[in-house]
Protein backbone atom coordinates (compact mmCIF):
# COMPACT_ATOMS: atom_id res chain seq x y z
CA UNK A 1 0.00 0.00 0.00
CA UNK A 2 1.44 3.61 -0.88
CA UNK A 3 1.23 6.41 0.93
CA UNK A 4 2.09 9.56 1.26
CA UNK A 5 5.60 10.55 2.59
CA UNK A 6 4.84 14.06 3.28
CA UNK A 7 5.33 15.00 6.27
CA UNK A 8 1.70 15.70 7.21
CA UNK A 9 1.71 16.45 10.91
CA UNK A 10 -0.64 14.12 12.71
CA UNK A 11 -1.74 16.90 15.06
CA UNK A 12 -3.20 17.71 11.81
CA UNK A 13 -4.00 14.80 10.68
CA UNK A 14 -5.40 13.12 13.48
CA UNK A 15 -7.24 16.22 14.55
CA UNK A 16 -10.87 15.54 12.57
CA UNK A 17 -10.72 12.59 10.65
CA UNK A 18 -10.99 9.94 13.45
CA UNK A 19 -14.25 9.47 13.80
CA UNK A 20 -17.56 7.24 14.95
CA UNK A 21 -20.03 5.06 13.68
CA UNK A 22 -23.18 3.83 15.21
CA UNK A 23 -24.22 -0.23 15.03
CA UNK A 24 -27.15 -1.25 13.64
CA UNK A 25 -28.43 -4.58 12.71
CA UNK A 26 -28.88 -5.75 9.24
CA UNK A 27 -32.42 -4.61 8.12
CA UNK A 28 -33.27 -8.03 7.33
CA UNK A 29 -33.62 -9.04 10.81
CA UNK A 30 -32.45 -12.71 10.93
CA UNK A 31 -34.95 -15.45 12.90
CA UNK A 32 -32.69 -16.44 14.98
CA UNK A 33 -32.44 -12.78 16.43
CA UNK A 34 -32.85 -12.33 20.20
CA UNK A 35 -32.09 -10.33 22.75
CA UNK A 36 -28.29 -10.95 25.04
CA UNK A 37 -28.82 -11.74 28.32
CA UNK A 38 -28.14 -8.46 29.70
CA UNK A 39 -31.71 -7.28 28.15
CA UNK A 40 -29.24 -4.28 26.31
CA UNK A 41 -29.67 -4.80 23.08
CA UNK A 42 -30.75 -7.65 20.40
CA UNK A 43 -27.65 -10.06 18.86
CA UNK A 44 -26.88 -10.42 15.13
CA UNK A 45 -27.19 -8.28 11.85
CA UNK A 46 -24.69 -6.19 9.89
CA UNK A 47 -24.02 -2.76 11.08
CA UNK A 48 -23.35 -0.63 8.23
CA UNK A 49 -20.92 2.48 8.57
CA UNK A 50 -20.48 5.49 5.70
CA UNK A 51 -16.64 6.20 5.74
CA UNK A 52 -15.73 9.81 4.86
CA UNK A 53 -12.56 7.91 3.22
CA UNK A 54 -10.49 4.78 2.80
CA UNK A 55 -8.21 3.52 5.51
CA UNK A 56 -4.65 4.18 4.89
CA UNK A 57 -3.50 0.84 6.20
CA UNK A 58 -4.84 -1.86 8.71
CA UNK A 59 -1.54 -2.10 11.28
CA UNK A 60 -2.39 1.22 13.44
CA UNK A 61 1.01 2.03 14.47
CA UNK A 62 2.39 3.39 11.35
CA UNK A 63 -1.26 5.16 11.19
CA UNK A 64 -1.97 8.62 11.59
CA UNK A 65 -5.23 8.68 9.75
CA UNK A 66 -8.83 8.84 11.61
CA UNK A 67 -10.33 6.70 9.17
CA UNK A 68 -7.83 3.28 9.95
CA UNK A 69 -8.06 4.42 13.28
CA UNK A 70 -11.58 4.28 13.37
CA UNK A 71 -11.66 0.31 12.09
CA UNK A 72 -8.34 -0.69 14.61
CA UNK A 73 -10.52 0.74 17.26
CA UNK A 74 -12.82 -2.39 16.44
CA UNK A 75 -9.99 -4.86 15.85
CA UNK A 76 -7.80 -4.27 18.34
CA UNK A 77 -7.46 -3.60 22.62
CA UNK A 78 -4.46 -1.74 24.37
CA UNK A 79 -3.18 -2.11 27.71
CA UNK A 80 -5.43 0.48 28.38
CA UNK A 81 -8.41 2.69 26.78
CA UNK A 82 -10.81 5.59 27.77
CA UNK A 83 -13.61 5.32 30.30
CA UNK A 84 -16.75 5.37 27.41
CA UNK A 85 -17.59 9.60 27.24
CA UNK A 86 -14.67 10.83 28.76
CA UNK A 87 -11.06 11.03 28.63
CA UNK A 88 -9.86 9.44 31.77
CA UNK A 89 -7.54 5.94 31.04
CA UNK A 90 -9.44 3.14 32.07
CA UNK A 91 -8.26 -0.73 32.12
CA UNK A 92 -8.44 -2.63 28.92
CA UNK A 93 -5.61 -5.50 28.55
CA UNK A 94 -3.96 -4.58 31.74
CA UNK A 95 -6.54 -4.85 34.57
CA UNK A 96 -4.20 -2.44 36.98
CA UNK A 97 -0.91 -0.60 36.77
CA UNK A 98 1.17 1.28 38.95
CA UNK A 99 4.28 3.48 38.62
CA UNK A 100 7.88 3.76 40.59
CA UNK A 101 8.16 6.50 43.00
CA UNK A 102 10.65 8.29 40.73
CA UNK A 103 7.54 7.74 37.93
CA UNK A 104 10.36 5.74 35.50
CA UNK A 105 9.06 2.17 35.99
CA UNK A 106 5.36 1.03 35.50
CA UNK A 107 4.41 -2.01 36.48
CA UNK A 108 0.99 -3.63 34.51
CA UNK A 109 -0.97 -6.26 35.50
CA UNK A 110 -2.43 -8.42 33.16
CA UNK A 111 -5.77 -9.55 32.15
CA UNK A 112 -5.95 -13.44 32.09
CA UNK A 113 -7.44 -15.63 29.68
CA UNK A 114 -6.73 -13.56 26.25
CA UNK A 115 -5.82 -14.47 23.17
CA UNK A 116 -5.30 -12.83 19.68
CA UNK A 117 -7.35 -13.71 16.79
CA UNK A 118 -4.90 -16.00 15.12
CA UNK A 119 -5.41 -17.90 18.89
CA UNK A 120 -2.05 -17.30 20.37
CA UNK A 121 -1.54 -16.19 23.85
CA UNK A 122 -1.77 -12.29 25.45
CA UNK A 123 0.29 -12.39 28.10
CA UNK A 124 3.42 -10.14 29.24
CA UNK A 125 6.20 -11.36 26.86
CA UNK A 126 3.60 -10.27 24.15
CA UNK A 127 3.61 -6.73 25.55
CA UNK A 128 6.99 -6.72 25.46
CA UNK A 129 7.47 -8.08 22.08
CA UNK A 130 5.55 -4.70 21.00
CA UNK A 131 7.18 -2.26 22.87
CA UNK A 132 10.45 -3.72 21.47
CA UNK A 133 8.40 -3.50 18.28
CA UNK A 134 8.13 -0.41 18.01
CA UNK A 135 11.56 0.83 19.75
CA UNK A 136 13.55 -1.27 17.09
CA UNK A 137 11.88 -0.18 13.97
CA UNK A 138 14.90 0.47 11.17
CA UNK A 139 14.96 2.09 7.51
CA UNK A 140 11.68 3.61 6.98
CA UNK A 141 10.04 2.56 9.70
CA UNK A 142 12.22 5.51 11.51
CA UNK A 143 10.36 7.91 9.69
CA UNK A 144 8.31 10.43 11.32
CA UNK A 145 5.74 10.31 8.15
CA UNK A 146 5.35 6.28 9.04
CA UNK A 147 5.69 5.71 12.79
CA UNK A 148 4.29 9.50 13.66
CA UNK A 149 2.59 8.42 16.69
CA UNK A 150 5.66 7.01 18.61
CA UNK A 151 7.98 9.60 17.28
CA UNK A 152 5.39 12.24 18.45
CA UNK A 153 4.60 10.29 22.33
CA UNK A 154 8.42 7.92 22.50
CA UNK A 155 10.90 10.04 20.81
CA UNK A 156 13.76 8.25 19.00
CA UNK A 157 14.34 4.57 18.24
CA UNK A 158 17.02 2.05 19.47
CA UNK A 159 19.67 3.30 16.57
CA UNK A 160 19.89 6.39 19.34
CA UNK A 161 20.09 9.05 16.95
CA UNK A 162 17.58 10.70 19.37
CA UNK A 163 16.74 10.49 22.61
CA UNK A 164 13.56 8.05 23.87
CA UNK A 165 11.34 8.06 26.53
CA UNK A 166 10.99 4.14 26.14
CA UNK A 167 14.13 2.28 27.42
CA UNK A 168 13.05 -1.46 28.54
CA UNK A 169 10.15 -3.75 28.80
CA UNK A 170 10.81 -7.24 30.72
CA UNK A 171 8.09 -9.94 31.80
CA UNK A 172 8.18 -10.66 35.29
CA UNK A 173 5.50 -13.38 35.00
CA UNK A 174 3.20 -14.02 32.53
CA UNK A 175 0.57 -11.98 33.63
CA UNK A 176 2.54 -8.84 34.88
CA UNK A 177 5.18 -6.51 32.64
CA UNK A 178 7.35 -3.88 33.66
CA UNK A 179 7.42 -0.85 31.10
CA UNK A 180 10.70 1.25 32.01
CA UNK A 181 10.73 5.07 30.54
CA UNK A 182 14.23 7.31 30.57
CA UNK A 183 12.04 10.24 32.36
CA UNK A 184 8.42 10.71 33.67
CA UNK A 185 5.77 12.06 31.83
CA UNK A 186 2.61 13.12 32.23
CA UNK A 187 1.50 11.14 28.81
CA UNK A 188 2.05 7.83 30.72
CA UNK A 189 0.21 5.00 30.55
CA UNK A 190 -2.58 7.22 28.98
CA UNK A 191 -1.02 7.48 25.53
CA UNK A 192 -1.12 3.49 25.60
CA UNK A 193 -4.99 3.54 25.08
CA UNK A 194 -4.77 5.09 21.60
CA UNK A 195 -4.94 2.79 18.49
CA UNK A 196 -1.06 3.27 17.27
CA UNK A 197 -0.71 1.85 20.74
CA UNK A 198 -2.62 -1.44 20.49
CA UNK A 199 -1.80 -5.12 21.72
CA UNK A 200 -0.53 -6.68 17.88
CA UNK A 201 -0.15 -10.80 17.72
CA UNK A 202 4.16 -11.02 17.92
CA UNK A 203 3.41 -14.19 15.85
CA UNK A 204 0.85 -12.69 12.82
CA UNK A 205 3.81 -9.60 12.94
CA UNK A 206 6.24 -12.28 12.51
CA UNK A 207 4.62 -14.49 10.25
CA UNK A 208 3.66 -11.71 7.56
CA UNK A 209 6.54 -9.33 7.80
CA UNK A 210 5.31 -6.60 9.77
CA UNK A 211 8.01 -4.41 10.16
CA UNK A 212 8.92 -4.45 6.56
CA UNK A 213 7.94 -1.07 5.71
CA UNK A 214 9.85 0.50 2.46
CA UNK A 215 10.19 3.90 0.48
CA UNK A 216 9.23 3.94 -2.62
CA UNK A 217 9.68 7.83 -4.37
CA UNK A 218 7.45 9.93 -2.19
CA UNK A 219 5.53 7.36 -0.64
CA UNK A 220 6.09 3.73 1.19
CA UNK A 221 5.33 0.54 0.69
CA UNK A 222 3.64 -1.63 4.11
CA UNK A 223 3.82 -5.28 4.04
CA UNK A 224 0.86 -7.62 3.76
CA UNK A 225 0.47 -7.66 7.32
CA UNK A 226 -0.89 -4.10 7.11
CA UNK A 227 -2.95 -4.68 4.26
CA UNK A 228 -4.67 -8.34 4.89
CA UNK A 229 -3.43 -9.95 8.46
CA UNK A 230 -4.02 -7.52 11.14
CA UNK A 231 -4.26 -9.34 14.19
CA UNK A 232 -5.77 -8.04 17.58
CA UNK A 233 -7.17 -9.00 20.73
CA UNK A 234 -10.70 -7.10 19.90
CA UNK A 235 -14.37 -7.97 19.71
CA UNK A 236 -14.03 -7.75 15.41
CA UNK A 237 -11.35 -9.58 13.70
CA UNK A 238 -10.62 -8.04 9.79
CA UNK A 239 -13.01 -9.65 7.16
CA UNK A 240 -11.99 -8.18 3.82
CA UNK A 241 -11.25 -5.44 2.04
CA UNK A 242 -12.88 -4.75 -1.56
CA UNK A 243 -11.59 -2.10 -2.99
CA UNK A 244 -13.80 -2.09 -5.89
CA UNK A 245 -16.85 -1.58 -4.03
CA UNK A 246 -15.05 0.22 -1.24
CA UNK A 247 -16.17 -1.49 1.81
CA UNK A 248 -14.15 -2.70 4.56
CA UNK A 249 -15.75 -6.08 6.65
CA UNK A 250 -14.91 -7.09 10.41
CA UNK A 251 -16.77 -9.86 11.61
CA UNK A 252 -17.76 -11.19 15.42
CA UNK A 253 -14.81 -12.18 17.10
CA UNK A 254 -17.06 -15.17 18.99
CA UNK A 255 -13.78 -15.98 21.32
CA UNK A 256 -13.33 -12.08 22.52
CA UNK A 257 -12.12 -12.14 26.12
CA UNK A 258 -14.53 -9.78 27.37
CA UNK A 259 -18.59 -9.15 26.48
CA UNK A 260 -18.99 -10.75 23.14
CA UNK A 261 -20.18 -8.34 20.07
CA UNK A 262 -23.91 -8.69 19.18
CA UNK A 263 -23.66 -7.84 15.64
CA UNK A 264 -22.39 -10.02 13.48
CA UNK A 265 -20.81 -8.05 11.26
CA UNK A 266 -19.28 -4.18 10.85
CA UNK A 267 -18.88 -2.62 7.00
CA UNK A 268 -17.64 0.18 6.45
CA UNK A 269 -18.79 2.07 3.03
CA UNK A 270 -16.64 4.76 1.99
CA UNK A 271 -18.33 7.75 0.64
CA UNK A 272 -16.11 10.72 -0.24
CA UNK A 273 -19.12 12.87 -0.21
CA UNK A 274 -20.84 14.40 2.93
CA UNK A 275 -23.94 14.84 1.09
CA UNK A 276 -24.08 11.76 -0.42
CA UNK A 277 -23.42 10.01 3.16
CA UNK A 278 -26.40 12.02 3.79
CA UNK A 279 -28.55 10.75 1.62
CA UNK A 280 -27.34 7.05 1.97
CA UNK A 281 -28.30 7.39 5.30
CA UNK A 282 -32.25 8.59 4.52
CA UNK A 283 -32.57 5.70 2.16
CA UNK A 284 -31.25 3.39 4.51
CA UNK A 285 -28.41 2.28 2.61
CA UNK A 286 -26.37 2.88 5.63
CA UNK A 287 -27.05 2.90 9.49
CA UNK A 288 -24.64 5.83 10.83
CA UNK A 289 -22.14 8.44 9.70
CA UNK A 290 -19.41 11.09 11.33
CA UNK A 291 -19.28 14.33 11.33
CA UNK A 292 -22.90 15.49 10.15
CA UNK A 293 -23.06 19.23 9.14
CA UNK A 294 -24.08 21.28 11.86
CA UNK A 295 -26.82 23.37 9.86
CA UNK A 296 -28.04 19.35 8.90
CA UNK A 297 -28.49 18.64 13.11
CA UNK A 298 -32.16 20.18 13.01
CA UNK A 299 -33.04 18.24 9.94
CA UNK A 300 -31.55 14.98 10.71
CA UNK A 301 -33.46 15.02 14.03
CA UNK A 302 -36.57 16.08 12.53
CA UNK A 303 -36.04 13.39 10.07
CA UNK A 304 -35.94 11.07 12.79
CA UNK A 305 -32.17 10.34 13.44
CA UNK A 306 -30.42 10.11 16.60
CA UNK A 307 -28.01 13.16 16.02
CA UNK A 308 -24.97 12.51 18.93
CA UNK A 309 -23.63 15.54 20.11
CA UNK A 310 -19.72 15.03 21.69
CA UNK A 311 -18.39 16.60 24.58
CA UNK A 312 -15.81 19.71 22.73
CA UNK A 313 -12.74 18.58 23.09
CA UNK A 314 -11.29 20.59 20.59
CA UNK A 315 -9.72 23.97 19.71
CA UNK A 316 -9.53 25.93 16.73
CA UNK A 317 -7.00 28.98 16.55
CA UNK A 318 -6.01 31.60 14.24
CA UNK A 319 -2.11 30.76 13.70
CA UNK A 320 0.48 33.19 13.75
CA UNK A 321 3.82 33.07 11.75
CA UNK A 322 6.94 34.75 13.09
CA UNK A 323 8.71 33.85 10.53
CA UNK A 324 7.99 35.57 7.50
CA UNK A 325 6.68 38.69 8.49
CA UNK A 326 8.85 40.51 10.97
CA UNK A 327 6.00 42.60 12.86
CA UNK A 328 4.72 39.55 13.81
CA UNK A 329 7.44 38.98 16.40
CA UNK A 330 6.12 42.43 18.15
CA UNK A 331 3.44 41.45 20.82
CA UNK A 332 1.54 44.15 20.37
CA UNK A 333 0.73 43.08 17.28
CA UNK A 334 -0.20 39.66 17.89
CA UNK A 335 -2.55 41.54 21.07
CA UNK A 336 -4.00 43.83 18.37
CA UNK A 337 -4.77 40.49 16.20
CA UNK A 338 -6.74 39.58 19.11
CA UNK A 339 -8.70 42.13 19.66
CA UNK A 340 -9.68 42.67 16.19
CA UNK A 341 -11.24 39.02 16.13
CA UNK A 342 -14.93 39.47 16.88
CA UNK A 343 -14.90 35.61 18.65
CA UNK A 344 -18.08 36.17 20.15
CA UNK A 345 -20.14 36.88 17.28
CA UNK A 346 -17.80 34.39 14.87
CA UNK A 347 -19.26 31.47 17.46
CA UNK A 348 -22.72 32.44 17.55
CA UNK A 349 -22.98 32.43 13.75
CA UNK A 350 -20.25 30.28 12.49
CA UNK A 351 -20.07 27.19 14.85
CA UNK A 352 -23.39 24.84 15.72
CA UNK A 353 -24.86 25.37 19.30
CA UNK A 354 -23.10 24.40 22.06
CA UNK A 355 -20.00 26.01 21.33
CA UNK A 356 -17.49 28.55 23.08
CA UNK A 357 -15.18 30.89 22.64
CA UNK A 358 -11.64 29.84 23.90
CA UNK A 359 -9.87 32.16 26.22
CA UNK A 360 -6.93 29.55 26.22
CA UNK A 361 -5.51 26.23 24.24
CA UNK A 362 -7.04 24.08 26.12
CA UNK A 363 -10.35 23.15 27.34
CA UNK A 364 -11.72 23.25 30.91
CA UNK A 365 -11.69 19.47 31.35
CA UNK A 366 -8.25 19.27 30.06
CA UNK A 367 -5.79 19.50 33.99
CA UNK A 368 -3.73 22.80 33.92
CA UNK A 369 -6.70 24.74 32.51
CA UNK A 370 -6.20 28.63 34.19
CA UNK A 371 -9.31 30.32 35.28
CA UNK A 372 -7.51 33.85 35.00
CA UNK A 373 -5.90 33.83 31.87
CA UNK A 374 -5.51 37.14 29.94
CA UNK A 375 -8.66 37.38 27.99
CA UNK A 376 -9.29 40.07 24.82
CA UNK A 377 -12.31 41.02 24.36
CA UNK A 378 -13.65 42.48 20.92
CA UNK A 379 -12.07 45.84 20.68
CA UNK A 380 -11.24 47.27 17.03
CA UNK A 381 -9.89 50.83 18.41
CA UNK A 382 -7.79 49.19 21.01
CA UNK A 383 -6.15 47.08 18.34
CA UNK A 384 -6.15 50.04 15.95
CA UNK A 385 -4.04 51.73 19.14
CA UNK A 386 -1.46 48.73 19.78
CA UNK A 387 -0.66 48.31 15.95
CA UNK A 388 0.11 52.54 16.41
CA UNK A 389 2.22 52.01 19.06
CA UNK A 390 3.62 49.02 16.94
CA UNK A 391 4.31 50.88 14.23
CA UNK A 392 2.26 48.27 12.24
CA UNK A 393 -0.51 50.35 11.24
CA UNK A 394 0.12 49.59 7.78
CA UNK A 395 -0.20 45.58 8.06
CA UNK A 396 -0.69 43.52 5.27
CA UNK A 397 -1.29 39.87 6.18
CA UNK A 398 -1.13 36.92 3.63
CA UNK A 399 -3.62 34.85 5.56
CA UNK A 400 -4.31 30.89 4.41
CA UNK A 401 -7.82 29.11 4.68
CA UNK A 402 -8.06 25.58 3.59
CA UNK A 403 -10.71 24.24 0.70
CA UNK A 404 -12.10 21.63 0.11
CA UNK A 405 -12.17 20.47 4.08
CA UNK A 406 -14.50 20.50 6.98
CA UNK A 407 -13.14 19.79 10.41
CA UNK A 408 -15.26 19.02 13.44
CA UNK A 409 -13.95 22.57 15.03
CA UNK A 410 -14.04 23.93 11.76
CA UNK A 411 -17.23 23.01 9.80
CA UNK A 412 -17.11 26.07 7.03
CA UNK A 413 -13.29 27.33 6.76
CA UNK A 414 -14.50 29.85 3.95
CA UNK A 415 -17.20 31.13 6.22
CA UNK A 416 -15.02 31.62 8.98
CA UNK A 417 -12.15 32.91 6.73
CA UNK A 418 -14.41 35.59 5.61
CA UNK A 419 -15.49 36.59 9.05
CA UNK A 420 -12.22 37.00 10.73
CA UNK A 421 -10.84 38.46 7.44
CA UNK A 422 -13.86 41.19 7.72
CA UNK A 423 -12.78 41.32 11.47
CA UNK A 424 -9.26 42.51 10.51
CA UNK A 425 -10.08 45.04 7.85
CA UNK A 426 -12.23 46.93 10.43
CA UNK A 427 -8.82 47.35 12.02
CA UNK A 428 -7.06 48.91 9.08
CA UNK A 429 -5.36 45.30 8.26
CA UNK A 430 -5.40 44.35 5.01
CA UNK A 431 -5.82 41.07 3.70
CA UNK A 432 -4.23 38.87 1.14
CA UNK A 433 -6.52 35.90 0.83
CA UNK A 434 -5.21 32.38 -0.22
CA UNK A 435 -6.71 29.18 -0.02
CA UNK A 436 -5.57 25.79 -0.89
CA UNK A 437 -6.71 22.02 -0.48
CA UNK A 438 -5.84 20.79 2.92
CA UNK A 439 -3.54 18.16 1.58
CA UNK A 440 -3.51 19.67 -1.76
CA UNK A 441 -0.87 22.16 -0.70
CA UNK A 442 -2.23 23.83 2.49
CA UNK A 443 -0.88 21.75 5.33
CA UNK A 444 2.02 21.71 3.73
CA UNK A 445 2.99 25.74 3.11
CA UNK A 446 1.72 26.36 6.77
CA UNK A 447 4.32 23.32 7.59
CA UNK A 448 6.71 25.14 5.95
CA UNK A 449 5.71 28.86 6.66
CA UNK A 450 4.42 30.43 3.76
CA UNK A 451 1.70 31.81 5.51
CA UNK A 452 1.80 34.86 7.67
CA UNK A 453 -1.59 33.85 9.35
CA UNK A 454 -3.96 30.52 8.90
CA UNK A 455 -6.75 28.86 10.08
CA UNK A 456 -6.15 25.21 12.08
CA UNK A 457 -7.21 23.29 15.00
CA UNK A 458 -7.02 20.13 17.15
CA UNK A 459 -8.70 17.17 18.53
CA UNK A 460 -7.24 16.06 21.82
CA UNK A 461 -5.96 12.64 22.12
CA UNK A 462 -5.87 12.74 25.86
CA UNK A 463 -6.96 14.88 28.75
CA UNK A 464 -2.82 15.62 29.46
CA UNK A 465 -1.88 19.26 28.86
CA UNK A 466 1.08 18.04 27.17
CA UNK A 467 -1.26 16.64 24.35
CA UNK A 468 -2.33 20.38 23.60
CA UNK A 469 0.22 22.96 24.05
CA UNK A 470 3.01 20.47 24.35
CA UNK A 471 2.12 19.17 20.79
CA UNK A 472 1.60 23.13 19.67
CA UNK A 473 4.97 25.20 21.35
CA UNK A 474 7.12 21.99 22.99
CA UNK A 475 9.76 22.66 20.08
CA UNK A 476 10.26 25.82 19.10
CA UNK A 477 10.80 24.85 15.53
CA UNK A 478 7.16 24.30 15.15
CA UNK A 479 4.62 26.13 12.85
CA UNK A 480 4.25 29.03 14.88
CA UNK A 481 8.04 29.65 14.38
CA UNK A 482 8.28 30.54 18.04
CA UNK A 483 11.85 30.40 17.79
CA UNK A 484 12.12 33.72 16.11
CA UNK A 485 11.04 35.18 20.03
CA UNK A 486 14.07 34.97 22.94
CA UNK A 487 11.04 33.05 24.80
CA UNK A 488 10.22 30.70 21.83
CA UNK A 489 13.07 28.15 24.01
CA UNK A 490 11.59 28.83 27.21
CA UNK A 491 8.26 27.67 26.80
CA UNK A 492 9.63 24.59 24.75
CA UNK A 493 11.64 23.89 27.99
CA UNK A 494 9.48 24.67 30.56
CA UNK A 495 6.47 22.79 28.84
CA UNK A 496 8.98 20.16 28.66
CA UNK A 497 9.61 20.22 32.77
CA UNK A 498 6.34 20.68 33.22
CA UNK A 499 5.05 17.29 31.26
CA UNK A 500 8.40 15.21 33.12
CA UNK A 501 7.08 16.71 36.59
CA UNK A 502 5.83 13.35 38.48
CA UNK A 503 3.51 14.93 41.12
CA UNK A 504 0.58 15.54 39.44
CA UNK A 505 -0.85 18.37 41.52
CA UNK A 506 2.67 20.08 41.11
CA UNK A 507 2.17 19.65 37.44
CA UNK A 508 -1.09 20.96 37.44
CA UNK A 509 0.35 24.17 38.72
CA UNK A 510 3.09 24.34 36.08
CA UNK A 511 0.69 24.53 33.22
CA UNK A 512 -1.71 26.63 34.98
CA UNK A 513 1.57 29.26 34.96
CA UNK A 514 2.26 28.46 31.58
CA UNK A 515 -1.43 28.91 30.77
CA UNK A 516 -1.69 32.56 31.94
CA UNK A 517 2.32 32.75 30.43
CA UNK A 518 1.22 31.79 26.79
CA UNK A 519 -1.87 34.14 26.40
CA UNK A 520 -0.65 37.36 28.20
CA UNK A 521 3.47 37.22 27.58
CA UNK A 522 3.51 35.04 24.62
CA UNK A 523 0.51 34.82 22.55
CA UNK A 524 1.96 32.82 19.70
CA UNK A 525 -1.42 31.89 18.39
CA UNK A 526 -4.65 33.10 19.24
CA UNK A 527 -7.37 30.47 20.44
CA UNK A 528 -11.01 31.49 18.77
CA UNK A 529 -13.33 28.53 20.30
CA UNK A 530 -13.92 24.95 21.28
CA UNK A 531 -17.01 23.55 19.52
CA UNK A 532 -18.76 20.09 19.71
CA UNK A 533 -19.01 17.07 16.76
CA UNK A 534 -21.29 15.16 15.99
CA UNK A 535 -22.14 11.84 14.73
CA UNK A 536 -26.11 10.14 13.52
CA UNK A 537 -27.14 6.96 13.62
CA UNK A 538 -30.69 5.41 13.05
CA UNK A 539 -33.34 5.54 15.75
CA UNK A 540 -32.96 2.57 16.86
CA UNK A 541 -29.42 1.96 17.30
CA UNK A 542 -28.50 1.50 20.83
CA UNK A 543 -25.10 1.70 22.57
CA UNK A 544 -22.98 3.83 20.99
CA UNK A 545 -21.44 6.65 23.79
CA UNK A 546 -20.26 9.73 21.84
CA UNK A 547 -16.30 9.99 23.42
CA UNK A 548 -15.02 13.31 23.28
CA UNK A 549 -11.71 11.53 21.50
CA UNK A 550 -13.99 10.26 18.43
CA UNK A 551 -13.24 6.65 20.78
CA UNK A 552 -16.62 5.11 20.20
CA UNK A 553 -16.43 1.12 20.04
CA UNK A 554 -18.73 -0.58 18.42
CA UNK A 555 -18.64 -3.72 20.31
CA UNK A 556 -21.64 -3.20 23.10
CA UNK A 557 -24.00 -1.35 20.01
CA UNK A 558 -26.96 -2.74 18.58
CA UNK A 559 -29.97 -1.99 16.57
CA UNK A 560 -32.87 -2.56 18.50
Amino acid sequence: MLRSRTARRRWLAAIGLVSVSALALSACAQSDRETDSTGAGKVGGTFTFGAAGAPKLFDPFYATDGETFRVARQMFNGLTTFKPGTAEPAPELAESWSPSADGLTWTFKLRQNVKFHDGTPFNAEAVCANFDRWYNQKGAGTSDAVSQYYVDNFGGFADGAKPSLYKSCSAKDANTADVVLTSSTSKFPDILGLPSFSMQSPTALKQYDADNVQAQGDSFTFPAYATDHPTGTGPFKFGSYDKANNTIELVRNDDYWGEKAKLDKVVFRIIPDETARKQALKSGDIDGYDFPAAADWEGLKKDGFNVQIRPAFNVMYFGINQAGNPKLQDLKVRQALAYAINREQLVKSQLPEGAKVADEFIPETVGGYAKDVTKYEYNVDKAKSLLAEAGASDLTLKFYWPSEVTRPYMPSPKDIFGAISGDLEKAGIKVEAITKPWNGGYLTDVDQHVPDVFLLGWTGDTGSADNWIGTFFGNPENRFSTGKSPWGATLAADLKKADATPDRDARLKLYEGLNKQIMSEYLPAIPISHSPPALVVKSDVKGITPSPLTDEKFGPASKG
